[in-house]
C-alpha cells in the first residue's frame, strides 16, 4: 500500500515534465545527425510510454515486466497525444512505445511531407516496415521486431446473418449482392479503407453510413438489432461475442499493416538487450491473444498490470 502513491507521485512528475518540455521541443535528431550515426545507447533507466487506452496501457504493462527482467529499471507514463508522446520519444523522455506499423508510418510522412503527402503504408507488412523504418532513423528511432498482433479496422456481421448467408470473409457479402447499412463513424463515407474501399474491392453495395462511430456499443447493437448489418471495429475488439458478432476476414487485404511494433529511443534505448527482451514478446503475442487481454482488462474489469504479468507467465517469459 504505501510504495503505490509514491509510484504515483513520480509518474506524475513524469508526465507534467513531458508535457512541459514537449512544447517546445521536436527532438534533436533531425537537427544533429550524430543521434542516427552514434553507437547504439543502453541506459540504466528507461521510460515506458502509453496512448492511454487499454490496449496501449497493457503493451506498455508488458514491455515494462520484460524489460525489468533484463536488468532495467524502468517508469511508464501516459502521455494520449501522438502529437506530444512522438517527440518525446525523439528527444528521449520517452524510451519505449507500442506502436502499428502503418499508422505510424503514415504520421511520420506526413509530419515531414506534409499533411497531402501519399501515404506509404500499405496493406502489405515488409513493404510498410521497410517505409516506417525509413522515416524513423533520421529522427533518432529504431523500430524493433514487429509482432504477430495487428490492430486493425475490421467489419462483423450478426452470427446469424453470417450463417444465414454462409459468409467468413468479405469477399462472401459480397458476392450475396445484398444491400448493406453500415454502422460507423461519419468519416467513412470518405475514407479509402471504408465505404469507397469495400464497394471498389469487394463489390458490397452499402445503401449508407449509420454514423455511431468505431466499434461502440451502439453501433454494435445496431448490427445486433438488425438495424444495421455491418458494423467498423477492429481486429482486437474483445467484445464483439457479448453482442453475438462475428468478424468477417479481409481476404484481399483492403486494410493497412498495422502490426503492433516496439519502437525505440536510438541513444538511450537501442542496444540489443532492450530488442532480445522485447523480441520475445513480439514473437508469441497473436491478434487474438491480445484480444483475450483487452477483454480481460474491457470486460473483466481486471487491473492492466495484473493481466499483463499473468500473460507473461503463462507463456514463461517471465
Amino acid at each position: 500500500m504505501p510504495r503505490r502513491p509514491a509510484r504515483g507521485r513520480r509518474r506524475a512528475a513524469l508526465a507534467a515534465a513531458l508535457l512541459a518540455l514537449t512544447g517546445c521541443s521536436t527532438g534533436p535528431s533531425l537537427e544533429n545527425q550524430n543521434a542516427v550515426t552514434a553507437p547504439p545507447g543502453d541506459s540504466h533507466r528507461l521510460t515506458v510510454g502509453s496512448a492511454g487506452f487499454t490496449e496501449s496501457d497493457l503493451l506498455a504493462q508488458m514491455y515494462a515486466l520484460l524489460l525489468k527482467k533484463a536488468g532495467y529499471q524502468t517508469d511508464l507514463i501516459t502521455v494520449s497525444n501522438r502529437e506530444l508522446y512522438e517527440p518525446a520519444l525523439e528527444s528521449g523522455q520517452i524510451d519505449v512505445v507500442a506502436e502499428y506499423a502503418a499508422t505510424f508510418a503514415d504520421w511520420l510522412n506526413a509530419k515531414e511531407n506534409g499533411a497531402e503527402a501519399e501515404p506509404v503504408g500499405s496493406p502489405d507488412p515488409a513493404r510498410t516496415l521497410r517505409a516506417l523504418r525509413r522515416l524513423a532513423a533520421p529522427r533518432g528511432l529504431t523500430v524493433l521486431r514487429p509482432g504477430r498482433a495487428v490492430d486493425q479496422n475490421a467489419f462483423a456481421v450478426s452470427a446469424s446473418f453470417a450463417r444465414e448467408h454462409r459468409l467468413k470473409t468479405l469477399s462472401d457479402l459480397g458476392r450475396t449482392k445484398r444491400k448493406v447499412r453500415l454502422a460507423a463513424g461519419d468519416e467513412c463515407v470518405q475514407r479509402p479503407y471504408c465505404a469507397p474501399g469495400l464497394k471498389k474491392v469487394y463489390g458490397i453495395e452499402l445503401t449508407g453510413v449509420d454514423p455511431k462511430g468505431v466499434g461502440t456499443t451502439q453501433a454494435k447493437k445496431a448490427v445486433q438489432s438488425g438495424q444495421d448489418q455491418l458494423v467498423l471495429t477492429t481486429t482486437t475488439d474483445a467484445t464483439l461475442a457479448e453482442f453475438s458478432l462475428v468478424l468477417l476476414k479481409d481476404d484481399k487485404r483492403l486494410q493497412n499493416a498495422d502490426y503492433v511494433v516496439p519502437v525505440v529511443n536510438r541513444a538511450r534505448a537501442g542496444g540489443p538487450r532492450v530488442a532480445r527482451a522485447l523480441d520475445a514478446l513480439s514473437r508469441v503475442l497473436t491478434t487474438r491473444d491480445l484480444a483475450s487481454l483487452n477483454q480481460q482488462v474491457d470486460s473483466w474489469r481486471r487491473l492492466p498490470e495484473d493481466v499483463a504479468r499473468t500473460y507473461l507467465e503463462r507463456k514463461g517469459l517471465l
